[in-house]
């Protein structure tokens, strides 16, 4: 009965999205804490991090969330690609943005950080759902 649910919700591209995100999102994150520590400015210290994550979310989406949607090798997997990264480009503004401001309020970076996450998430899943693997 378990497995059966369990294959259930994995059937849901929704479910598969945020599992690959909560991946990625433990790349980003790890890497965050990391390089807070340098005492490098918050705002390039949240595009290396979101960066390594994208790399990371790219190979689990387009072989396990979107599997079904991943183009051939060629022109159709080049433009594939090139819209996810301009997805992943738009979460990183909204990252950017959201923890720069947020620290220049006085909140705590990681606070903002979690913010941040929770709205790149819905917005590149849109994006992604709705455009890159459409």
């Amino acid at each position: 009965m378990m497995n059966r649910v369990m294959a259930l919700l994995w059937r849901a591209t929704y479910l598969r999205y945020l599992a690959a995100s909560v991946l990625a999102l433990a790349v980003d994150f790890s890497l965050f804490l990391a390089l807070r520590a340098t005492g490098m400015p918050i705002a390039l210290l949240s595009a290396l991090s979101y960066s390594a994550g994208i790399l990371v979310h790219w190979l689990i989406s387009s072989r396990l969330v979107f599997a079904g949607e991943l183009r051939d090798i060629g022109i159709d997997r080049a433009r594939q690609q090139a819209l996810f990264l301009l997805s992943a480009f738009a979460g990183l503004l909204i990252t950017v943005a959201i923890v720069s401001l947020a620290v220049q309020f006085g909140i705590d970076a990681r606070l903002a950080k979690l913010v941040a996450v929770a709205a790149s998430f819905q917005a590149t899943y849109l994006l992604r759902a709705k455009i890159v693997f459409a």
